[in-house]
């Protein structure tokens, strides 16, 4: 590992993680709308504006999310994810919001979202699963990379619920929606706006729900278009992509890291794959797995600590420590400060000197 806790990959990182540019269809306009400059967000992003909306078009996801965060930056608006996808209608979505509508049945659209989804947005994990005898459909961003990513996910279940909306009663809502993020300071928005408990810091993103509804019959029903637009999405995708492997075993600790103590088998399982043969890939990437673990720690707690609402005790539990004086001994080693100079230091106004050594 080098200094700052880079990990330096050796050989390809086979890395493909692609999002149809339609998921950005609106996108200027909205921040226009919120007080923003879109020409100011895409050029800090490094985006082609010209390509956005374009059902064929691609952008690079951690561009896309990035572009994202970076709009509820330039709009003053916290909660610019989840006012855009509570607006963002199926149609919108370019070749995968239309294989919702084309399907039969609720149940059909909701099952073809799930299976589908992750080659309309690559190296990405959606599944329809039951639990605690509800639905559950579930969403998440596999790669650990792409550390700032709750714009996105607020967009994102916005958009599945208005897939709900589209067939069903005025007035639906899920019972509960479960977001990975933390508790950001407004909230309170967030249970309006899906008229639902909301909890947060959880393993995946999600929409709960109950079993009913599902056979009523989708008001654009068409089989025929359906199997073409499956098709035709498959063709221009080519797979459901995948992050770096590094990228994908830090997804699988972030995910964990408040459940605390992270084993090596635990993470060898959700890859489908042997202790030994993952521990014998890190190796040969120039990594070791209690590494990786801190490579991701630091990524999330330096995302955590620009949140000034979290108190220093919540980012420890987050990180999956059991106090907080073990978190500020840790962060201290890896960056030379404490994790309160610097929440100070990072501040706008402040000048950067100490992020500077990490």
């Amino acid at each position: 590992m080098s200094n700052g806790f880079e990990i330096e990959q050796r050989g390809p990182t086979d890395r493909s993680r692609n999002i149809l540019a339609a998921a950005a269809t609106g996108v200027a306009d909205f921040i226009v709308q919120t007080g923003g400059r879109p020409e100011a967000v895409f050029e800090r992003v490094g985006i082609d504006p010209t390509c956005l909306g374009r059902k064929h078009s691609a952008l690079d996801l951690a561009d896309y999310v990035a572009m994202m965060e970076e709009a509820a930056r330039e709009t003053g608006n916290d909660n610019f994810g989840l006012r855009f996808g509570q607006r963002y209608q199926p149609h919108m979505l370019g070749l995968i919001g239309e294989i919702a509508l084309a399907a039969p049945t609720l149940g059909s659209a909701i099952e073809h979202l799930a299976l589908w989804f992750p080659w309309h947005q690559q190296a990405t994990e959606t599944r329809l699963a039951r639990r605690d005898g509800f639905l559950r459909l579930e969403y998440r961003i596999l790669d650990g990379s792409i550390v700032d990513r709750r714009q996105d996910a607020e967009l994102t279940m916005g958009m599945f619920a208005n897939v709900f909306r589209a067939c069903l009663p005025s007035g639906w809502a899920p019972e509960i929606v479960l977001f990975e993020h933390a508790r950001p300071t407004a909230w309170r928005d967030h249970e309006a706006a899906f008229d639902a408990e909301v909890e947060w810091s959880q393993g995946t993103n999600a929409l709960v729900f109950r079993d009913r509804g599902l056979d009523r019959a989708m008001p654009h029903a068409d089989l025929s278009r359906l199997q073409r637009l499956t098709t035709d999405l498959a063709d221009v995708a080519g797979s459901r992509g995948t992050p770096a492997f590094l990228d994908l075993v830090r997804g699988e600790i972030r995910r964990r890291l408040s459940a605390g103590t992270i084993h090596l088998e635990q993470i060898a399982d959700a890859l489908s794959t042997t202790s030994w043969t993952l521990q014998r890939r890190l190796g040969d990437l120039g990594a070791t797995f209690s590494e990786l673990i801190e490579v991701t720690r630091l990524d999330l707690a330096r995302h955590y600590l620009r949140q000034a609402h979290l108190p220093l005790g919540d980012v420890a539990f987050l990180l999956g420590y059991s106090e907080a004086s073990a978190f500020s001994r840790a962060f201290s080693r890896w960056t030379g400060c404490s994790p309160r100079q610097w929440r100070r230091l990072s501040r706008p106004a402040a000048t950067p000197q100490l992020m500077s050594r990490t």
